[in-house]
């Protein structure tokens, strides 16, 4: 199985921090994020990954050098000029992902997983529902306050989003009920997602993501409300993290 790692961030809200290095490298408890990330994905069986740069990028290239990928294939997919967003990112990966044609035939789902998060979500059983379903998209979803919800129908399908508590919300497909949840930065996708992904340049993969549930495709919602989850992009929240490991929480 192969997956994708977005560090491309500059990691503002880390700063000093990311002064003088990425926010992959942001260390918690003496381990970078960018270490975490891999040993997560390498425990549910992947063994080759892209890692999107920009802020430092040749330091995360001799890191990843120096440590021999951590016994992982790891391809490098540099975004030098510009920072493409999620969706950019992604589409520009492409190439990783869809130069084995039997991969693309037997519809091998791709792991797609932010650097900052930190959780204990059951990839495997995501996983699982994917390909059970034989959606296109898969997202982790819980219930959590965020200031921008995605939304889901009576059968965890997305169907719009709503940014703000008090802001209109974006439908995208009719529905019965629209189940407002938060989206933890980690997806299962499918090679189609190739196909579908027209926009150019630098875009948010979510855009996409609504876009094309409004076209009729499987964007599913997958909930892990009882899992360890920690978003760890701002200072805050790093080292409530580090509180956390130290007390055996993950």
């Amino acid at each position: 199985m192969k997956a994708m790692i977005f560090a491309a961030g500059l990691g503002t809200r880390l700063r000093p921090l990311t002064n003088d290095r990425p926010k992959a490298l942001v260390e918690i408890e003496g381990r970078t994020l960018l270490e975490i990330a891999l040993a997560r994905l390498r425990e549910f069986g992947v063994r080759e990954v892209v890692v999107n740069v920009h802020h430092f990028a040749d330091k995360v290239v001799e890191y990843l050098k120096a440590r021999d990928g951590f016994g992982m294939r790891i391809a490098i997919s540099r975004e030098d000029k510009l920072l493409l967003d999620t969706g950019g990112g992604l589409k520009k990966a492409a190439e990783f992902f869809l130069g084995d044609a039997r991969a693309v035939e037997g519809e091998e789902p791709i792991v797609v997983h932010n650097v900052d998060v930190l959780s204990t979500i059951d990839l495997a059983k995501m996983v699982e529902a994917h390909r059970k379903r034989k959606a296109l998209v898969t997202l982790a979803v819980q219930e959590r306050k965020t200031s921008r919800y995605l939304l889901f129908d009576e059968e965890m399908l997305l169907c719009g989003r709503r940014i703000g508590e008090m802001a209109t919300a974006e439908v995208v497909r009719r529905s019965r009920r629209a189940l407002p949840l938060a989206f933890a930065g980690i997806h299962v996708v499918s090679p189609r997602i190739f196909a579908g992904l027209t926009e150019d340049g630098a875009f948010s993969i979510v855009t996409s993501y609504l876009r094309l549930a409004g076209e009729g495709e499987s964007i599913a919602g997958f909930r892990v409300d009882g899992a360890y989850w920690r978003d760890v992009g701002r200072l805050d929240d790093l080292e409530r993290a580090a509180e956390d490991l130290r007390a055996g929480r993950v």
